[in-house]
């Protein structure tokens, strides 16, 4: 019996009090046309500022973080939905609250019950400071109203915490071997010290499974420079996944114009706030890449800008033509920006804008090949596109 069988079955009156409580709305649906043909677009729930969705390896229930700090489970089978006890204290405002989401694919054939999560927030520091926080913890979920994080505890923290409420980046990203995590810190406005490895503001950074700085990390014998940074000079890191050769890329906001999606290398510096194919907010230049800067270029970049919320690099059958592509989740673009990429050379092109809805903050591809989206904001409706 498969979790979501399992969870179904033992939905109670309380779990169905739940689902009717959290706004969920089903039914609705709307076809559209792109590359790949006609395909449909079905609203599966509404959440309040939904943040990340992300599937329990190998089941159909999907988590989904709400910014303000509730952590709900839904049962896509079904359509139920839970909230999960045990989610941490966040600090809610601007960019900040509950993050991401991520789980081990080595734990797939187990019940949910006993599976590692991770989860990332925003979090208080002294004073009016505030920072990204990554924790791991355990699952014990008997049914979908029934469900709990268990002995959550913070395993790495964004260095320093600095005033203001955006950019922490926090994106979660496991190895495809399963012995590291990517960790995304973003610059938190504060621009410079994305240059400054003394600090992991503005870098991505590459842990063991338990959070400790990973063996092999570029610059862990420089004086004084953390040893969990893997690259830096990085703005904004909103979405990032691997291709299909296990290479890391990632996408990622720029100031007024110049957002970004860059392929991941050890130890390169992208530039930031010293290049970028934007503008400061204030109209002061900001000086362009060029060949011979000394810094890594991206892959691609776009002015006006998308901003993205997300992304994956699609891998299923659903929607075949699509397989290898990028498929990012635009806020200001309002749409999937559909990216070819080349890992071998490093670049990329847009293909095409999939309006599925307003502004898109998450994505997820299903165990069938669907495709999930998740809008931003208040009642923010949770999609699926199939063929």
């Amino acid at each position: 019996m498969t979790v979501s069988s399992k969870l179904a079955l033992s939905l109670s009156l309380p779990a169905i009090m739940v689902a009717s409580c959290s706004n969920a709305e089903t039914g609705d649906s709307a076809d559209t046309r792109s590359s790949a043909g006609d395909f449909s677009v079905e609203t599966m729930g509404v959440f309040e500022e939904p943040w990340a969705i992300e599937f329990a390896p190998g089941t159909g229930v999907m988590f989904i973080t709400e910014k303000a700090g509730v952590l709900k489970i839904m049962d896509t089978s079904t359509g139920e939905i839970g909230t999960v006890s045990g989610a941490p204290e966040v600090a809610y405002g601007g960019q900040g609250g509950l993050g991401d989401i991520a789980f081990l694919p080595s734990e797939a054939d187990q019940e949910l019950t006993g599976r590692t999560i991770y989860l990332s927030w925003a979090e208080m520091g002294d004073g009016e400071t505030r920072g990204a926080a990554l924790g791991r913890g355990t699952l014990s979920c008997d049914a979908t109203d029934l469900c709990a994080i268990e002995g959550l505890e913070v395993i790495w923290r964004q260095s320093p915490k600095v005033t203001g409420r955006g950019h922490y980046s926090h994106r979660i990203l496991v190895s495809p071997d399963e012995q590291y995590l990517f960790i995304a810190s973003g610059d938190r406005q504060k621009q410079d010290p994305a240059q400054d490895k003394t600090n992991t503001l503005g870098t991505m950074v590459r842990l063991n499974l338990d959070g400790t700085p990973a063996e092999g990390n570029p610059f862990a014998d420089e004086s004084g420079v953390p040893d969990e940074i893997w690259s830096y000079g990085h703005r904004n890191i909103l979405g990032m996944d691997w291709d299909a050769e296990g290479r890391l890329w990632e996408v990622e906001h720029g100031p007024a114009g110049g957002d970004e999606l860059n392929l991941v290398e050890r130890a390169a510096n992208y530039g930031w706030p010293t290049r970028s194919n934007g503008d400061n907010y204030n109209g002061v230049d900001i000086p362009d890449h060029t060949e011979d800067d000394g810094f890594t270029k991206p892959a691609m970049h776009w002015t006006p800008v998308i901003a993205p919320g997300d992304m994956i690099i699609y891998s299923g059958d659903m929607f075949a033509p699509w397989k290898g592509n990028a498929l990012i989740a635009g806020l200001k673009s309002e749409a999937v920006v559909r990216v070819a990429i080349d890992g071998s050379n490093g670049t990329a092109s847009e293909e095409e804008r999939l309006e599925v809805g307003g502004r898109l903050r998450s994505i997820e591809q299903g165990p069938d090949g669907a495709i999930w989206v998740a809008e931003d904001g208040d009642a923010g409706r949770l999609l699926k596109l199939t063929m």
